[in-house]
């Protein structure tokens, strides 16, 4: 008896009387993405920090980093800080003023990034950050009180 049933139940299966599968439908669209890139460049820079300055030059480095749109060609210029001193300057205690240069290179032959166009970071956007070296160096014998010294660099990119 168990036999015909299972039979029965078997056949009627196989005659697709049994539960149906549900029927899918499926609908579709597409749509466009679009995007504007613009030229654009960002610069930014830690502090350079020099060693104790006692008498004998004192040297510091640091690094800017440049990141503009691929392919925008930049120059990256600085300005001569808070005096208007040609050489760049250090303001102190009472005014006192200790002499700084910041250079491109660790051979300290090169001043970086003054005019714009000399001695410049130059280079093409990659959509990624760039750095470059800066290499400070303060001369010997200078006249400066104890204390500490600031100044404040600016840097623009030409771009």
């Amino acid at each position: 008896m168990k036999y015909a049933s299972f039979a029965f139940a078997l056949g009627f299966l196989a005659l697709g009387l049994g539960p149906g599968s549900a029927l899918a439908a499926t609908s579709t669209a597409s749509f466009t993405v679009t995007a504007t890139v613009q030229v654009g460049c960002q610069v930014s820079a830690p502090a350079t920090v020099f060693e104790a300055y006692a008498v004998v030059a004192a040297n510091a480095t640091s690094a800017v980093s440049v990141a503009c749109t691929n392919p925008a060609p930049y120059n990256v210029s600085r300005s001569v800080g808070l005096t208007t001193s040609a050489a760049g300057m250090m303001t102190g205690p009472a005014s006192a003023l200790l002499g700084h240069a910041l250079l491109a290179e660790s051979a300290h032959a090169v001043n970086w990034g003054r005019p714009t166009g000399t001695n410049t970071a130059v280079g093409t956007g990659s959509g990624s950050s760039q750095p470059y070296a800066v290499y400070g160096q303060t001369a010997g014998a200078q006249y400066a009180a104890p204390g500490a010294n600031t100044d404040t660099i600016t840097l623009t990119v030409t771009y």
